[in-house]
């Protein structure tokens, strides 16, 4: 197994069925002037449903027997959004969203990876959306759902669409989203599971729980094939293939499409 980054510049939209994924802003993490100091500022991702539900959908908080399990899937109907950056970047994700066609009045579900400013700081931009941050899931007006979130138990999206508990970098209650079926196979939008590709000499000095964000790193790779890093731009999990080529043949997975460009297929 290896990694290479997934070359493009954002917005990098890798299409798929029943979900596509669009990184709308690459997080970055930058040493700036003299000591410690850092700029950073996370990845922020969109998961776009091929058919989207009715734009009212979202605004009703189920109140029947289905609990949190119905409501995810309800919520998931609409345009989801991994992680919002920081406040800073307000500006930047209203224009990376526009760019896509949609207003955070459309955004039905927020997803939080984990409680850290630069990934959350800009919640406040859709009060209309469900909300599901580290393990804290509620419906719009705050209404909290239990729901049985844990390293052996995913949250149930959709269709190939799930939410699994990914702990380590901010303590017990990261969480990942996992997204099959795109034209590059399984994206993993993962937070600070990985700060970024080639991590591995610096990513334990900034976990709370470096043996429970080992465990995660090895789940997330086992699955993955592209996976959208915390802090750098997406990479590519590469796996030796043990069987021949057919005639013909080669990878017939479709190339990600970086702004107005169309994908190709090689």
């Amino acid at each position: 197994m290896r990694t290479e980054p997934l070359c493009g510049a954002s917005p990098l939209l890798v299409p798929g069925d029943p979900y596509s994924v669009v990184v709308l802003l690459q997080g970055y993490a930058e040493p700036e002037g003299v000591g410690d100091a850092v700029r950073a500022d996370g990845s922020v991702t969109l998961v776009l449903p091929q058919t989207r539900g009715p734009a009212s959908s979202h605004r009703e908080s189920p109140r029947g027997s289905g609990g949190a399990e119905a409501a995810l899937e309800e919520a998931a109907r609409g345009p989801i959004l991994v992680d919002t950056g920081g406040p800073w970047a307000r500006e930047a994700l209203l224009g990376a969203l526009a760019g896509q066609g949609v207003a955070p009045g459309d955004v039905t579900l927020v997803v939080g990876t984990h409680g850290h400013s630069d990934h959350i700081g800009n919640l406040g931009l859709f009060p209309g959306a469900a909300l599901l941050v580290s393990h804290d899931f509620c419906l719009p007006g705050g209404r909290y759902l239990p729901h049985g979130l844990g390293e052996g138990q995913p949250l149930r999206l959709g269709p190939g669409l799930e939410v699994w508990a990914t702990p380590g970098h901010g303590g017990q209650r990261d969480v990942s989203v996992v997204v099959a079926g795109t034209a590059l196979g399984t994206v993993v939008v993962a937070g600070d599971v990985f700060e970024r590709d080639g991590d591995e000499d610096s990513w334990q000095a900034l976990s709370e729980d470096p043996a429970a964000q080992e465990r995660s790193r090895k789940r997330v790779l086992v699955v993955a094939d592209v996976v959208v890093p915390g802090h750098g731009p997406p990479f590519r999990v590469l796996r030796e293939a043990l069987q021949p080529e057919t005639e013909g043949g080669g990878n017939s997975q479709q190339e990600p499409v970086v702004g107005d460009e169309e994908p190709a297929l090689h």
